[in-house]
């Protein structure tokens, strides 16, 4: 989200300015085509039918970054509108049961339900239609419609109306932001590390009783873009490069942060995948791509319930996303049969008609920060009054927003607001309500669950009571001035616990590793030593001379654009290490050979300088783990948590290995033209199919002991779903599933199909978690990448046991978008597949049974 970089708001001369349009000329219900170009390489790429009322064309340049003036808008006209029908389909327990937001199905390791929150909605709905059904107009646009920035106590405020109380919108994806007395949770990506559904859910719902108990009732997270760029500057707050790990993490966020009580936002809705030029730049990508890639992760938020979507700030194919009816009508509305809201990111709204094109909400009011004006408010009123915008349309934005509220009871003793994100100092407003609880121990669970072992040799770690150590690298320490002496955390100079910008927290305290290893250094009677400057390489080698452990402590930080820190704007310049990291980890490694390297990073990094040097024995990946950092990097430096996280992302051995590169070059004034030419093969595909090696691939990492895999069986599993046996076998026959409401949700398609089973033993002398994975390998017919994750658990054995695990596929797992039909289908040949310990580690092969 926006932060308070008022220059931003300077650079669309084409787009913003004085809010009313032009009169158009004679005529109504004008045709807008918002077709996607074939820009993928793929041979599958197809341009989307149209299959709305209204939508938007735009063509692609396949020539790399480029530049347009071009942008495509909504004429004026008048516009009638119809509700999307809401798919209706009764209950199947236990499979399909009818559930509450706040009382969503038990987490499982095997998920096997779909939940049907479709009867929450419809009474959601019919209470909110009684609200409304006497409120004027202007007093429905008074729903959808902000009250400007830093104009309430939250970073987004709906106002009181009559008997309705008004929302707070609140960042961010790990913490109460702007909040005292709240808990700094481990980023996005540090939960997805852990491939854990249960601490996923844990943490959405920790985060979702702190929300609640601050007074806010709609949460501004998690977010879910997918990482296409290693660089890109908010890649930690989501959850990877890979869209089925993104939709699982996305999934169980979002149905513990409701059952929290606070509206979840899934966002950004979509393909802003970089920072530089986010307001400016055309993200134009195919069918394909679009589908199987960048909207999964949508897809399941929709199927977990989510209350809310925020659209983002770039274009796709032309298109602004909050103005893009293809993106926000079609595919979101239509076809994933959403029934919450769609709300603008901050000042991302471009036009009045975004009302027509799907939005419902804009954020936080005003068109630019403090403009005073907003493409709502009045305007949206005028336009109702005059006809463009249908009443229909209004009842539908205000109805959408308040059903929300129904959704999740907060018409049902929800605290007021305690805060007040603009002025700390404000003791009339700010409560200074601890919601923190015991919240510590998850982020410290997390925090080490979500560690990747990348190197252990010598059985260097766990470190078992060492006669003395020193520590070496700012990263081990404290910062300076505090955990916070930056504003929204931008910049360190102490352990990096998270990235920078709108997507963080304050922290009520931050363990250092210096702090954590020094406990459990005074239990063993170790003696502890340190230097935290980065740049004496010559101090740095002379302490570690003679220790019996050197730990090289390293980081590399990013965040949102509107924070530039040492040259870095948003997103990273380089995939280098910060602070003089890798001629730090080189000087010590030459004089001590039990040199043992600790990475705290928001995403990938490069490290061929160092990382075969025969005196590194050990490289432990952190990541960003909040504010119990260093007790969770000492847990598993000694053992106490034996190390089971896999990486999210593949770690390269050269930037241009990547498929993908960040675009820094444009005039600032013109639209910015990405196009995704690398279409399904992003990360780990990319590597696969050009047969790149990696230093660490995607889903590697080690654990203190090792597991073996054997007796693998499939099962196909009988359809509960009688009412649309005929799509099933349909199906089954090579057809696409039809289009319709709802079509990409539907049950058939989602329920489960085959079980595949096998064994895990633990061989190792030592109880470990082992996270098995499996990868669809589609026939050739299907143009698709050699390997697809579609599955993935977590077991905890005791040392020489053997546990049987299960992963459940359903029909959607085995399918790819045919853009032609525009549904999904069964490919034609053999479906096989792969279980196994990373993306390359692959310990047993079998087939979907025809």
């Amino acid at each position: 989200m926006l932060s308070k970089l008022l220059s931003l708001l300077c650079i669309f001369p084409f787009a913003l300015g004085a809010p009313a349009l032009p009169p158009s000329a004679p005529g109504s219900n004008v045709s807008i085509t918002a077709s996607y170009s074939p820009v993928s390489t793929s041979s599958n790429s197809s341009s989307i039918p149209a299959t709305s009322s209204t939508t938007y064309s735009a063509s692609a340049s396949t020539s790399g970054a480029s530049t347009t003036t071009g942008v495509i808008t909504i004429p004026l006209s008048s516009y009638s509108f119809t509700p999307y029908p809401t798919p209706t389909i009764n209950p199947r327990p236990p499979v399909f049961p009818a559930t509450d937001p706040l009382n969503p199905p038990a987490v499982s390791s095997d998920p096997q339900v779909v939940p049907d929150f479709a009867p929450a909605w419809a009474t959601a709905y019919q209470k909110a239609r009684n609200l409304i059904s006497d409120y004027t107009i202007e007093e429905k646009v008074n729903i959808t419609t902000g009250v400007g920035w830093a104009n309430g106590l939250c970073v987004g405020n709906i106002p009181p109306n009559k008997n309705f109380p008004g929302l707070c919108l609140e960042d961010s994806p790990l913490a109460v932001r702007f909040a005292d007395y709240a808990t700094a949770f481990p980023a996005g990506i540090q939960v997805a590390s852990t491939w854990n559904r249960a601490l996923m859910r844990s943490r959405g719902l920790a985060l979702g009783q702190e929300f609640k108990g601050k007074g806010v009732n709609i949460a501004l997270g998690p977010m879910m873009n997918m990482g296409r760029i290693g660089q890109g500057g908010r890649n930690w707050e989501g959850f990877g490069a890979d869209p089925f790990l993104t939709g699982e993490s996305a999934y169980e966020t979002i149905l513990g942060l409701q059952q929290g009580g606070v509206q979840a936002t899934a966002k950004h809705f979509i393909n802003n995948e970089q920072e530089h030029f986010r307001t400016q730049e055309s993200s134009n990508v195919d069918d394909k791509t679009q589908h199987e890639i960048y909207a999964h992760p949508f897809l399941r938020s929709v199927m977990a319930g989510v209350s809310s979507v925020m659209c983002s700030y770039n274009l796709i194919n032309e298109t602004y996303a909050c103005n893009n009816d293809k993106m926000l009508n079609d595919i979101l509305k239509r076809e994933y049969g959403f029934q919450g809201f769609v709300q603008s990111d901050w000042s991302a709204t471009m036009s009045t008609l975004s009302a027509v094109a799907g939005l419902d909400m804009t954020m936080p009011g005003d068109i630019t920060f403090d403009s005073g004006d907003s493409y709502f408010g009045g305007n949206l009123t005028d336009y109702v009054n005059d006809g463009y915008i249908s009443m229909s349309r209004l009842d539908d934005m205000a109805t959408r927003i308040i059903a929300a509220w129904y959704y999740l009871h907060q018409d049902q003793d929800y605290p007021a607001t305690n805060f007040n994100a603009f002025n700390p100092n404000d003791e009339v407003n700010n409560k200074h309500v601890n919601v923190q609880a015991d919240h510590y121990k998850l982020v410290r669970e997390i925090g080490a669950a979500g560690t990747v072992l990348l190197k252990n040799k010598n059985g260097a770690l766990p470190l078992n009571k060492p006669r003395n150590m020193v520590l070496i690298g700012s990263d081990a320490g404290p910062g300076k001035s505090g955990p916070n002496e930056f504003a929204d955390q931008g910049g360190s100079d102490g352990i990096l616990a998270m990235g920078w910008g709108s997507g963080t927290g304050n922290f009520p305290y931050l363990i250092s590793p210096l702090e954590g290893i020094q406990e459990r250094a005074r239990q063993d009677g170790s003696s502890v030593f340190w230097d935290f400057d980065d740049w004496n390489t010559a101090l740095a080698g002379n302490m570690a001379f003679g220790q019996a452990v050197a730990l090289v402590f390293s980081n590399s930080d990013s965040g949102e654009d509107y924070i530039t820190v040492d040259g870095n704007e948003g997103d990273r310049n380089n995939l280098t290490a910060w602070h003089n990291g890798d001629d730090l980890i080189l000087a010590v490694a030459a004089q001590n050979n039990n040199t043992i390297v600790v990475v705290n990073s928001v995403g990938p990094l490069i490290i061929e300088p160092w990382i075969e040097h025969p005196n590194i024995t050990a490289v432990v990946w952190a990541g960003i783990q909040g504010q119990e950092a260093g007790n969770a990097i000492a847990d598993v430096l000694y053992g106490a948590y034996n190390p089971s996280g896999k990486l999210p992302y593949t770690i390269a051995k050269d930037l241009a290995d990547y498929p993908a590169q960040l675009v820094t070059d444009g005039s600032g004034s013109e639209i910015v033209t990405i196009d995704y030419t690398e279409g399904l093969f992003i990360d780990y595909r990319h590597f696969d199919e050009a047969n790149i090696t990696p230093r660490f691939e995607f889903g590697f990492g080690l654990s203190y002991t090792t597991f073996s895999y054997s007796e693998l069986c499939v099962t196909p599993i009988q359809s509960l779903d009688t009412d649309q046996e005929d799509l099933i076998t349909a199906w089954e026959n090579g057809k696409a599933s039809p289009i319709a409401e709802g079509s990409s949700t539907a049950l058939w398609l989602h329920e489960p199909a085959y079980q595949v089973s096998f064994n895990v033993m633990n061989t190792g002398p030592v109880s470990g978690t082992e996270i098995p994975q499996l990868y669809i390998h589609h026939p050739s017919s299907a143009n698709e990448p050699p390997s697809v994750l579609k599955g993935f658990t977590n077991v905890e054995i005791s040392p020489y046991d053997t546990e049987k695990v299960t992963i459940t596929l359903s029909r959607y797992d085995l399918s790819i978008w045919d853009v032609v039909a525009q549904g999904w289908r069964k490919p034609d040949g053999q479906i096989s597949f792969s279980v196994g310990a990373s993306s390359r580690d692959f310990r047993l092969q079998g087939d979907i049974p025809a």
